[in-house]
């Protein structure tokens, strides 16, 4: 098995299993985040479609189709996390949990897009 491809399962798997927390533990997703319930379910919905299943979808995907676009793709998805967490550091504050996830939005981005661009 190449290494390449060790990569991207593991990315993918990384992927799924984070993943797998906003989707299926939406309320300790959102205590990890510091994220308040508003008093509707929004805010859960929300957690589990963009910080959860929208990240087990991409993992599976991509593992189903098997091309380093696939791979390259959870890069990107992580990327876009990695650039939302930065505006956050330069316009909201910063906080030592910003910059742990931004450091590892882009480690999976910059991994993702090396392994296959």
């Amino acid at each position: 098995m190449e290494l390449s491809y060790i990569i991207n399962i593991i990315l993918a798997l990384l992927s799924i299993g984070f993943g797998a927390f906003g989707w299926l533990a939406p309320r300790y997703t959102m205590e990890k985040v510091d994220l308040r319930d508003g008093g509707s379910t929004m805010g859960m919905s929300e957690v589990r479609a963009a910080s959860g299943a929208l990240f087990v979808m991409a993992g599976v995907g991509a593992i189903i189709l098997n091309t380093p676009a696939a791979f390259a793709m959870i890069g990107f998805i992580w990327g876009g996390g990695a650039l939302g967490r930065a505006t956050s550091l330069i316009l909201d504050g910063q906080t030592q949990s910003k910059w742990i996830f931004f450091a590892c939005e882009l480690a999976v981005f910059l991994v993702a897009l090396w392994n296959n661009l």
